[in-house]
């Protein structure tokens, strides 16, 4: 592990290879079975709020009835979630050609609002845990598996896979000194 700043980071973070392969994944990590969705910060809470209005017209009657039976939000301040339907996909999720998609992203991409989606589904397949510091860690699943093959077949980094979502959550000047330890890391190996 090593740290910068507030925040620790589980070392592997730093070494694995990945790069998403929608075609082969379709998506799961919108689709994952269990009942809740996406972690939410608080404040994202009110970013969907605004961002639903742009992003509605992608989603599905469905995924729509659901919203308005479900609410845009689940949990209470501290724990919050995007809610699913039948405990599996996210209420914002579309379907394009049976890949699960993010009706938020859709809407960023096609500059109808400025908020891409939450930080948790762009940072994935990293995950934050709160322990009085932010605790980065990668979460290697099973349904990720071509991403991973994608990854090390292209010499793509998880680290650099995940560049600009951590930017988002961290600013650059923190990127910088992370992309920074990567590099040693990298030349270790």
């Amino acid at each position: 592990m090593f740290v910068i700043g507030e925040t620790v980071i589980d070392d592997e973070v730093a070494t694995a290879s990945f790069s998403c392969d929608l075609y082969r994944c379709k998506g799961a990590c919108c689709t994952f079975p269990g009942g809740r969705g996406a972690p939410l910060e608080d404040d994202e809470a009110l970013e969907i709020a605004k961002a639903l209005p742009a992003a509605r017209q992608f989603l599905s009657a469905r995924s729509l009835q659901a919203i308005e039976a479900q609410g845009m939000v689940e949990g209470k301040p501290g724990d919050l979630t995007t809610p699913c339907i039948e405990g599996r996909e996210c209420v914002f999720v579309y379907f394009e050609e049976g890949i699960a998609k993010c009706s938020f992203e859709r809407a960023f991409e096609s500059g109808l609002t400025d908020w891409r989606k939450p930080i948790s589904c762009h940072l994935f397949p990293l995950r934050i845990s709160h322990f009085g510091k932010d605790f980065i860690r990668y979460e290697e699943i099973d349904e990720c598996a071509a991403g991973r093959e994608r990854g090390a077949d292209q010499g793509v980094s998880l680290h650099g896979f995940v560049r600009k979502p951590l930017k988002r959550k961290y600013g650059p000047q923190w990127l910088e000194h992370f992309l920074r330890y990567c590099k040693l890391q990298k030349g270790k190996a």
